[in-house]
């Protein structure tokens, strides 16, 4: 099966990552990473996007995730913040030391309510990056030697967790307990070497949907990581999607692309959308855990 998604912003994104539908709001949410920003917009009939408010902070936001009250969690470069209904900004919990050369990335919330975020360097480093998840009692990391931590999902019902370390290319896989938090062995599922895995999500029948960053593309995999379906997108550098019912919400970059092929993509950097075959599940919101204010 392949699709063909459409531009549905007019604004382009320097670096459009972390879709999220928040459908009791009926309000899509994503961050665009290099200008330090958190956006909500709202769904057209026709399957636009229509963007309505923003917040800006001092550095980079990775990730964005909603609570039931309306409030905001948002993975800035080191550290999570909580933004109230009312707007006010609130410190969660630090996660990276102020001191290193990385930045929180792409993270999502587990069926639980969770919130998992990972890291990526901003130098030549290797086989550093963290997956952590925020509890209770503090900060667990779950993963300490990734290249390049990004996507994240869950079967439908929460017992399988998949995770994406971009640039060597892979999609881990392992088991998970919602209920207790119990994580069980990492193992690869897949490898992607035309283009780089980076966001995904899954749909209610368990099947990921995996941006590919170079590949103007969005790959539709089975559990075990057979290809079952593609979503073309003209923009080179695919970054995230989500899913608001039928509808395949994609984020992109702007930024990143050689100079010669920048003509090539003329809407790189907005947001797209494609109807497709699959339906994706409520999105699970962040319950604040005790350690948070």
């Amino acid at each position: 099966m392949r699709y063909t998604a459409r531009p549905a912003t007019d604004a382009a994104y320097a670096l459009g990552e972390g879709p999220v539908w928040d459908e009791a709001r009926s309000r899509l949410l994503w961050v665009d990473i290099l200008a330090n920003t958190v956006h909500e917009g709202f769904l057209g009939v026709d399957g636009t996007v229509e963007a309505r408010r923003s917040w800006t902070f001092a550095d980079t936001v990775g990730a964005v995730a909603f609570a039931d009250d309306g409030s905001l969690l948002v993975a800035e470069r080191h550290t999570l913040t909580r933004l109230g209904p009312d707007d006010t900004r609130t410190h969660v919990a630090r996660v990276l030391p102020e001191d290193r050369a990385s930045r929180l990335n792409d993270g999502a919330v587990d069926p639980a309510g969770r919130f998992l975020v990972g890291s990526l360097a901003q130098d030549d480093r290797r086989g550093e990056e963290v997956l952590v998840r925020l509890e209770d009692d503090g900060v667990t990391v779950l993963d300490a030697d990734l290249d390049l931590s990004n996507g994240l999902a869950w079967s439908p019902s929460g017992d399988r967790f998949y995770s994406v370390d971009t640039l060597p290319g892979l999609v881990h896989v392992r088991d998970y307990d919602p209920a207790t938090g119990a994580v069980g062995e990492r193992r690869d599922l897949l490898t992607i070497t035309d283009g780089h895995p980076d966001g995904m999500c899954a749909d209610a029948e368990g099947n990921l949907w995996i941006a590919v960053w170079g590949g103007a593309r969005v790959e539709c995999r089975s559990p075990e990581g057979a290809l079952l379906a593609t979503v073309d997108v003209p923009a080179l550098n695919t970054s995230s999607c989500t899913f608001a019912g039928d509808l395949l919400v994609i984020t992109t970059a702007a930024r990143g692309m050689p100079r010669e092929r920048r003509a090539e993509f003329p809407d790189a950097g907005r947001l797209f959308t494609v109807r497709v075959d699959a339906h994706g599940p409520t999105a699970p919101a962040w319950v604040p855990p005790a350690c948070a204010p």
